[in-house]
């Protein structure tokens, strides 16, 4: 008796986030990794001072799209596919 009450609740149980979130955050996770990726470069090695650690590429467009990669991972989490099945569209 317990088995059958078991094997209802697992069909009735959903998850709580759908396909369309983990694609979102699929798509978030990879802005992350760009933007860490833009931001590598050489560093200075103490006997020469290199220029290219203030790159506009790694000082601000680096940080601005893994910025944007958490804040939308943030919104791809909360994000909820409204329901077509509306009573009050009667």
């Amino acid at each position: 008796m317990a088995n059958e009450e078991k094997k209802s609740s697992e069909k009735g149980a959903r998850l709580p986030l759908g396909k369309v979130n983990f694609m979102m955050m699929a798509v978030c996770l990879a802005l992350i990794v760009l933007g860490f990726a833009l931001m590598t470069g050489s560093a200075n090695d103490g006997a020469t001072f290199n220029n290219a650690i203030f790159e506009s590429r790694r000082t601000v467009v680096g940080p601005m799209i893994a910025l944007a990669g958490f804040v939308l991972m943030a919104f791809a989490i909360l994000y909820k596919k409204k329901d077509n099945n509306d009573s009050s569209t009667k």
